[in-house]
């Protein structure tokens, strides 16, 4: 284990195809690793890959997808498997919401609802989606954990958490608390409808920052990205989002939450403006049966 508490370096590594008879070899940039980069894991890992991933289509030489739950480990990944006819789960009533554009009113109306997730030594960040008091993350959050799961509202204050359930093939997972007057739901938003270049935040706690919050844009939509065992699409932004970010909300310029990020291209396990969030629409659906099935 290291210092830092993130945990030992492992993860599949990436190596780009060869370059073919006669081709010229791309000059080597300053800085880089020449060959196969191994991501820094975030959370800790039962097991290594079986195998090495590749994503050609996706990433430059030498770029891996990691999950970013703080605490080490392996990638986070899944497969989109949304039941038909599975209603998303309803928002509770919000604040008024802050003019769109206006990011400072946003991000103190979002950070009301975000937490910070202790599953053991692995940690993350959840938000709260419903008047229940039931709280979105990552499964992978939960999975490193082996210890009793807690969160951390906005007053500091830590508060004992019930595992519903949790979807490993969508690396999602659900919690419920107690009520807290320090917190409230997130406006849960229509991620079918996000375009190319609107502004987001990103909210969570990376490397045990509670509280922080990110900006930046969406950088694609329907991304499809392959993690751990499977693709599905993703939303990519450019928001920085490093170990810790997983299980937080990524929210519009009117403070609703468009995603549930997730993973991080990366060099070396830190961002690289490269970060990938479960789209909402889909993350609602799976909560909501989770929930159901509780």
């Amino acid at each position: 284990m290291r210092a830092d508490g993130l945990g030992p370096r492992r993860g599949p590594e990436f190596r780009p195809p060869a370059p073919q008879a006669g081709s010229a070899v791309p000059p080597t940039r300053p800085g880089l690793p020449n060959g196969p980069v191994r991501p820094t894991p975030v959370r800790p890992a039962d097991k290594p890959a079986d195998k090495p991933a590749r994503w050609p289509r996706l990433l430059a030489a030498g770029v891996l997808i990691a999950g970013i739950s703080a605490g080490s480990g392996a990638l986070a990944g899944w497969y989109a498997d949304p039941s038909a006819g599975v209603a998303a789960v309803p928002p509770a009533p919000q604040p008024r919401p802050a003019i769109p554009g206006d990011l400072v009113a946003v991000a103190d109306q979002v950070r009301e609802g975000v937490v910070s997730v202790r599953a053991g030594r692995a940690t993350g960040t959840g938000f709260v989606i419903d008047d229940q008091w039931h709280i979105l993350t990552n499964h992978h959050i939960i999975e490193a954990g082996t210890g009793a799961v807690s969160v951390t509202g906005p007053d500091g204050r830590a508060l004992p958490a019930d595992v519903v359930g949790t979807d490993p093939g969508n690396d999602l997972a659900v919690l419920r608390i107690q009520p807290s007057p320090a917190l409230h739901a997130l406006t849960l938003g229509d991620s079918a409808g996000v375009r190319v270049g609107e502004q987001v935040l990103a909210v969570g706690s990376p490397l045990g920052l509670a509280g922080t919050v990110t900006s930046g844009i969406v950088s694609a939509v329907d991304r499809e990205v392959r993690i751990g065992g499977g693709r599905q699409a993703a939303l990519q932004t450019d928001a920085s989002i490093n170990p810790g970010n997983s299980g937080g909300p990524l929210v519009n310029a009117s403070g609703a939450v468009i995603g549930v990020n997730t993973a991080i291209a990366t060099y070396e396990g830190g961002s690289i403006g490269i970060g990938f969030a479960i789209p909402i629409d889909r993350a609602s659906q799976v909560a909501a049966r989770i929930i159901a099935n509780g």
